[in-house]
Order: C-alpha cells, then structure tokens, then sequence
C-alpha cells in the first residue's frame, strides 16, 4: 500500500509540474520547480520502497528523508513567507492541497524502513 501510494504522488506531482512548466513556468518558476523536485523525489523513493536489496534500501532511506525536510522546509517557508510561492507545491503549507498527505507519507515511509530492517 505505501509503495502505491507514492507512486501515486509520483504520478501526480510530475504530470502537475509538468503541465506547470510547460504552460506557465514564467508565473510561478519556484513553485513549479520545487513540484517538480518534489516529483522525482517520489519516483525515487517508489523505485527504493519497490526494490530489494541493500542499494534499493539506501535510495529509499535518502529519497525519504529528502521529502520530510523538503516538506518541512516549504511548509514553513509557505506559512511564514508566502510572498516567493505565487501558487501551491505539492509541499506547500505541509501538504495542504493534498490532505496533509505529503507531511504524514515521508513518517510513514521512515517507520516502514526503520520497521522492515535486516536485524
């Protein structure tokens, strides 16, 4: 379930930031770019939640830390600066376009890793 779910998050941050860039990259560069990012940062951690193995494992462990500072940064920037985010990431207020999911998914992916380790 949590490797759907980010690859659902994969799917849809990319093809926003996408459609984003492609159609009105000169109203909001950052926003659009960080969606982006935040996009890859979720293929990557889909393919390590996915993979087996002690590579697989790293990148998931990497891609996931990635998304909770990322999360964590924006969301406060967003919350106290919003003036530099014309429009929403999918980090943006921690989630809040998507139901808070992008603050709670890094959580659950880090107690996930931290549950499923080699002992």
């Amino acid at each position: 379930m949590l490797i759907a779910v980010y690859g659902v998050f994969a799917l849809s941050a990319t093809a926003r930031a996408g459609v984003q860039i492609a159609t009105r990259f000169g109203e909001a560069p950052v926003p659009y770019l960080l969606s982006a990012l935040a996009g890859v940062v979720y293929i990557l951690a889909t393919i390590g939640l996915a993979g087996h193995g002690p590579a697989a494992r790293r990148l998931a462990w990497g891609a996931v830390v990635f998304e909770l500072v990322g999360v964590l940064a924006v969301g406060t920037l967003t919350v106290f600066d919003n003036g530099d985010f014309p429009d929403d990431t999918v980090w943006s207020v921690y989630g809040r376009g998507y139901g808070f999911v992008p603050l709670v998914l890094p959580l659950i992916g880090l107690w996930w890793l931290r549950h499923t380790r080699a002992r």
